[in-house]
């Protein structure tokens, strides 16, 4: 969640109004963070696919919810 929520922070920042550039901000944040994760957690998991899977709904939800919430509070003021 709390990588979501960063990127959320990150698109406000970076003044992002276009849904396509956020979602490949979002995107290639979370590949290079799962190409991180899997060097880490490689031999604690059973199969190396369950490491990509795990989180993928929070960080999505996360990233949206914040993203949309600054925006809406930035933007009005």
């Amino acid at each position: 969640m709390g990588l979501g929520a960063f990127v959320g922070v990150l698109c406000v920042l970076l003044k992002v109004n276009n849904i396509f550039s956020g979602i490949m901000i979002s995107l290639t944040v979370y590949v290079i963070s799962d190409r991180i994760l899997r060097q880490i957690f490689i031999a604690k998991v059973s199969k190396p696919s369950e490491i990509t899977k795990t989180g993928v709904s929070i960080y999505v939800t996360a990233w949206i919810f914040f993203w949309v919430l600054l925006y809406t509070l930035l933007m009005s003021a």
